[in-house]
């Protein structure tokens, strides 16, 4: 196990590099100026200046190394000087954005709590619902209660989370009144009633996404489970005496969990890329409103970062849930 993950962490070094070149050279073709939100008064001579400051005015190989340099390079000498108090990184040029001219991973750090206290909240969440609503929905396959998860299931799937958000604020925020619509990013918790009205604004944004998430994994884990309690090694452990809930929750959902792994693995990313439009809808200033705000002002140092950063994450979950398998699978074996 220890030499695939060496192996698999060695491959991943050429498929970042690739997938860095991609997003670069997409951003750097896509329509847009940096400098198109200055006036219109401003001369020729002076806008190309400023794309000079830039950094624009450097061929597109040049731009992609230094970019690559400051992300693997001067950016984990920045945490290294952060933690143990060196000096590393003094004086090397880091990521600055174009529209604060501040560095791009103190933003990104700044902006992280808010969107993990959401984002990974409710993906917790959304997996601890998820999974006791598959496997009983597998194992009462078409009772009462595999109907009203199915139905549950479908619905939440289907509806889009601006969809469900918005309709939360109008029910529980304008008519009701009991939570409010607005995430506060400022609210400081040293208090109990600030740590109540912090679970209060946390409710909405949560409840969006973990519904969306467990509405994806309980189908992968009842379909997974009912593929298992028909297996030939199902029948022969209750044959030897073995109690329905030890065959149930030791044997079945052990191998049952193998595909669901994945599931949960590969869907951390992507919570947090889907996450961009739920704190568009209840405001909160993490990660998701950072990359909209990014694109809007043509900031490409900031938005390829991001970018980069979720592709990081792709590659990091896609490792662990292949790891995962030796662990709950004791066939499967790397070395």
């Amino acid at each position: 196990m220890l030499t695939f993950t060496i192996r698999r962490l060695v491959l991943s070094i050429p498929t970042l590099l690739l997938i860095s070149l991609v997003i670069f050279l997409l951003l750097e073709l896509a329509p847009g100026d940096p400098t198109a939100a200055q006036p219109l008064t401003i001369p020729p001579e002076v806008r190309e200046r400023l794309r000079e400051a830039l950094g624009l005015g450097e061929p597109l190989h040049v731009r992609f190394v230094k970019w690559i340099v400051q992300f693997f390079w001067v950016e984990p000498q920045v945490l290294i000087d952060h933690l143990f108090g060196t000096t590393f990184a003094e004086g090397k040029q880091r990521l600055i954005s174009w529209q604060t001219r501040s560095p791009i991973m103190d933003i990104v750090v700044q902006r992280m709590p808010q969107t993990l206290w959401v984002v990974g909240l409710s993906y917790i969440v959304g997996v601890l619902i998820a999974l006791p609503i598959g496997i009983l929905s597998a194992y009462r396959q078409y009772s009462i209660f595999d109907q009203i998860g199915t139905f549950v299931s479908m619905l939440g799937f289907s509806v889009p989370t601006f969809f469900t958000g918005v309709l939360l604020i109008v029910i529980f925020s304008v008519h009701l009144g009991w939570f409010p619509s607005i995430y506060d990013t400022t609210l400081v918790v040293n208090s109990w009633e600030s740590f109540v009205a912090q679970l209060r604004q946390m409710v909405m944004p949560v409840f969006v996404l973990a519904l969306f998430n467990a509405a994806q994994i309980s189908r992968f884990m009842r379909a997974s489970m009912l593929d298992n309690l028909n297996q030939d090694y199902v029948r022969t452990a209750r044959a030897k005496g073995l109690s329905e809930r030890v065959v149930v929750l030791v044997h079945v959902l052990r191998n049952s969990m193998i595909p669901v792994v994945t599931v949960i693995a590969l869907g951390v990313p992507q919570v947090f890329g889907g996450a961009i439009i739920t704190e568009q809808v209840f405001k909160v200033n993490g990660i998701g409103q950072l990359l909209i705000t990014a694109i809007q002002a043509n900031d490409l140092p900031m938005v390829q970062t991001l970018t980069f950063i979720f592709a990081v994450l792709i590659v990091l979950f896609n490792l662990i849930a292949d790891v995962l398998y030796g662990v709950l699978d004791p066939r499967i074996r790397y070395d």
